[in-house]
Formats: C-alpha cells, sequence, structure tokens
C-alpha cells in the first residue's frame, strides 16, 4: 500500500509539473513570435500537435488514447511486482516517468484534442516537444541502459517469478 501512495504522489507531481508548463505556454506563447532561450539554439516555440512524435499520425487520438491505456496497464500490473529494495529504484523510476509523461500528454488529448509542445531545439531543428515527451524519452532510454547493462536475469526472475 504504501509503494501505490509513494506511486501516485510522484505520479501526480510529475504530471501536475507538465500541465503547468503547458498552461504556461498556452498563455505566453500560443499567437506569439518564439522565444529565443539561447539565440539560434534553443527557443520556446508554441505547436498544436495532433499526431504522435515528429507529428506522425495526425488526428489520431483513439489510436494515442488506446496505446496510453494499455501502457499504464502493464504499469499498473508491473509496479507492485518489482521488489521495494533500493536496487530496482531506477527501474522503478524510468516506469514514474513513462506513466507520467503518458498521463500528461493523455490528458492533452482528452481535453485539448491536441498536445501543447513548446521545446523547439533550432540549431538541429528537432521537432518541437514538451516536458511529458522528456520524461518519456530519457525514462526509456535509461530504462533500456539498466536492461542491458545493470540488471541481470536473477533481477528479473524476482520481478515476474510466479509468488509475485
Amino acid at each position: 500500500m504504501r509503494q501505490w501512495i509513494k506511486t501516485i504522489l510522484g505520479l501526480a507531481g510529475l504530471i501536475v509539473l507538465d500541465q503547468l508548463t503547458k498552461l504556461w505556454a498556452l498563455g505566453a506563447l500560443k499567437g506569439k513570435n518564439p522565444i529565443a532561450i539561447i539565440p539560434e539554439v534553443l527557443e520556446l516555440h508554441y505547436v498544436e500537435n495532433r499526431g504522435a512524435a515528429f507529428g506522425i499520425m495526425q488526428n489520431r487520438q483513439w489510436f494515442f488514447l488506446l496505446i496510453t491505456v494499455v501502457v499504464l496497464a502493464v504499469l499498473i500490473w508491473l509496479v507492485p511486482k518489482i521488489p521495494e529494495d533500493r536496487h530496482y529504484l531506477g527501474f522503478r523510476m524510468c516506469l514514474y516517468f513513462i506513466g507520467a509523461g503518458a498521463i500528461g500528454n493523455m490528458i492533452d488529448r482528452m481535453f485539448r484534442k491536441y498536445v501543447v509542445d513548446f521545446i523547439y531545439f533550432r540549431l538541429i531543428d528537432f521537432p518541437v516537444f514538451n516536458v511529458a515527451d522528456i520524461y518519456v524519452t530519457v525514462a526509456a532510454v535509461l530504462l533500456i541502459v539498466l536492461v542491458v547493462f545493470y540488471y541481470k536475469d536473477e533481477d528479473f526472475d524476482k520481478i515476474f517469478s510466479k509468488r509475485a
């Protein structure tokens, strides 16, 4: 039960941070010129993304909602199986950040019908993104690194054993 309370509070904090940045972007950036943070490198640039990463699959909101529900269902199933010892903290934190990012963008899709993106790396012309995207991308990369280089088969046996 304690793990669920920590999980919910952690997710709520991350989601609130994401949503506050998007509300700020709506008020400060929508309909206005981009704000250069580092000239020719990093800008705050308002975009309404009706697709997925890089703007692919435009206007398929139900598909994205379904994917988010599946991701959250897997997280709800998996989190209680993870041992609470410190060794699994990185694994658990990656899952929390992925979940928070998925929920943050799902909130946008449900209530706005688009995702608010506003961070733009002009230097490499990288697609505009948001805080929830950072959560998911960084956590997914770290999760891959942890799975490949840190965790061993025995660690996953503890998570996926029949006793859990």
